[in-house]
């Protein structure tokens, strides 16, 4: 016969705190667990959400270029009459007049050409003299020998070396706006390609910056000769003065450079070949000029 027999458990201060801690670590446990839940709840809402289609708004008013401008272009742009075609003269005046700028501004004209940059016998470049120059002070810079950088300096060259010249090269200095070369000296600027070209600096038979007559080159230099080249877009632009010229001279210097393109049209060229041309000061409105020039 098997006499059962309870047996009481007495709790003791370690067995008390042994239940009490089983009990802090189960509670844990639970708010974790709820917490995570909430969580991913959470989640899948802001992803409901998301795929929601949203209703479009009212999209931002965007402002025309004009409006985007300041007081005094806007107040200089209703002063012309942007559906008519003006005399050279007209739009020279003009042009002078709508100058927003405080300073003396460069007149600028711009032309539209025919022509396709990429053939070679219609990529128009040359040099012209102006006859009253464009109003911008060049710097004229001489690599040649040293007998012709005499000759240079009494011409009115503002940097005629030879040795030295290379150093501020080989430096990046760069303290001039035309460089001219004799041809025997050209081999000597080749490395310094890139550091030129980008800036249309490097010497040119085309644009007469090299050349034999050194002290020729540097009078008309600063006399105003200058170039003018047919842009990627088929477009010359070209600096006719500033705007405290008189308006004869303005008027005189745009009349050369329009000669002297009329003057480089191609015989490969069908078609028109000028296309457009407009006037404005440097910060001013563009002004449309009557075409009479093909």
């Amino acid at each position: 016969m098997i006499v059962s027999e309870t047996v009481e458990v007495t709790e003791t201060p370690e067995t008390a705190e042994k239940f009490a801690k089983a009990g802090k670590k189960s509670k844990k446990h639970v708010e974790e667990v709820k917490a995570e839940e909430e969580r991913k709840a959470r989640a899948a809402e802001n992803k409901l959400a998301e795929l929601e289609v949203k209703p479009k708004g009212e999209k931002p008013v965007t402002r025309s270029i004009l409006e985007r401008r300041g007081k005094k272009y806007q107040a200089a742009y209703k002063d012309i009459d942007h559906a008519k075609f003006y005399t050279l003269a007209e739009a020279i005046t003009l042009a002078v007049k709508t100058n927003p700028a405080k300073f003396a501004a460069t007149i600028e004209i711009h032309t539209r050409l025919g022509v396709d940059p990429r053939q070679a016998d219609q990529n128009i470049r040359t040099t012209l003299v102006l006859p009253h120059g464009n109003g911008k002070e060049v710097r004229v810079a001489v690599f040649a020998p040293e007998d012709e950088c005499k000759k240079a300096k009494a011409a009115g060259a503002d940097i005629a070396e030879d040795v030295e010249f290379i150093k501020q090269l080989e430096k990046g200095i760069i303290n001039f706006d035309i460089l001219i070369s004799t041809p025997a000296y050209m081999p000597k600027l080749g490395k310094f390609a890139r550091l030129l070209g980008p800036k249309g600096l490097m010497p040119n038979p085309k644009a007469g910056t090299v050349t034999a007559d050194i002290e020729k080159a540097v009078k008309e230099s600063k006399a105003g000769k200058i170039e003018y080249r047919v842009d990627k877009q088929a477009i010359v632009h070209l600096g006719l003065g500033k705007t405290n010229f008189t308006e004869a001279q303005l008027i005189e210097n745009a009349t050369a450079f329009l000669d002297s393109l009329k003057s480089m049209k191609p015989a490969s060229l069908k078609g028109q070949y000028i296309k457009s041309i407009f006037v404005s000061s440097t910060m001013g409105p563009s002004i449309a000029v009557e075409n009479i020039y093909n």
